[in-house]
């Protein structure tokens, strides 16, 4: 169960707040309170207003071309930051941000398709790892429900549910595979605003890949989620579905690296940026530092 740090320092039940209560933890208090061991959960629907990042980290070796698998996906794969070789830092991303323990759950790949989970991964870190921080939509869902729409899985107090599609991604060297999507279903009038929204944070997945009929990508049992948690969906809703930054998970299962980590689907790396630097400007450029 997640917990937050609040201003006395106690930590507090996360069941026991509301989704005001979480949206407002700022996103140093949230790293502390993972980095000590407080919040162990999901980041969904916390730090509200503040860039959350996918996690890849490969050894130097696999680095240029999961940089080409990135240039070319750039819906799954947009990329926010990259730390020098063997550095657990990005300074542009945060001052007090370290990518050993900043997020509440790990992957540990060692060159097969399974993998062990962490909450810190400092004892296995190595000197030629490369970091590859990556946007993700729950950047854009605070501009969402300010706009007065509802997200089930927040509400819920529930991860976002994600699927593995039959969408090929385009391949670079060793690094290929299927699209993953992340899922939120709304009413129509209420999909049509969320669309609108979210195509403005480029860097963070952008606008959807497909709305509808989830047969047709591949899902052949929606309420089956494939990570995170299962969907909540309403009489009526329409499930729209985002390009997710679990994709390059699917590419290292084919890349087979030595080692890799990535982040537990849903547990994110939350950033001192603003969501708002994932849009794009009136002149068509993402206003956010890019290696």
């Amino acid at each position: 169960m997640g917990l937050k740090m609040n201003a006395s320092n106690s930590a507090t039940r996360s069941d026991q707040l509301t989704s005001t209560d979480i949206a407002q933890i700022t996103p140093l208090a949230l790293r502390k309170s993972i980095r000590s061991g407080h919040h162990t959960g999901t980041t969904t629907g916390y730090a509200s207003g503040y860039l959350q990042g996918n996690l890849v980290i490969l050894p130097r070796d696999y680095a240029d071309e999961f940089l080409q698998f990135c240039a070319k996906n750039p819906k799954s794969c947009p990329l926010i930051g990259m730390s020098e070789p063997g550095s657990p830092y990005i300074p542009q991303l945060g001052a007090d941000l370290d990518i050993r323990t900043d997020l509440s759950g790990y992957r540990i790949f060692r060159g097969g398709t399974d993998y062990t989970s962490a909450s810190d991964v400092s004892d296995v870190w190595r000197d030629d790892l490369v970091t590859f921080v990556l946007g993700c939509s729950f950047s854009f869902e605070a501009a969402i429900t300010r706009s007065g729409v509802s997200l089930r899985h927040i509400d819920a107090k529930r991860n976002v549910p994600m699927y593995v599609t039959n969408i090929a991604t385009s391949p670079a060297g060793r690094f290929q595979g299927p699209l993953v999507v992340s899922m939120r279903s709304f009413a129509p009038s209420d999909a049509i605003r969320a669309i609108l929204y979210s195509d403005r944070y480029r860097l963070a997945h952008g606008a959807p890949v497909h709305i509808g009929d989830p047969a047709q990508i591949g899902i052949t049992d929606i309420q089956k989620a494939d990570f995170g948690d299962d969907p909540v969906i309403k009489d009526g809703d329409i499930p729209v579905f985002w390009a997710c930054g679990v994709t390059p998970q699917m590419a290292i299962r084919n890349a087979l690296p030595d080692f890799a980590i990535t982040h537990e689907p849903g547990f994110m790396l939350v950033t001192d940026v603003l969501a708002e630097a994932a849009e794009f400007s009136l002149q068509g450029k993402p206003e956010i530092y890019h290696p």
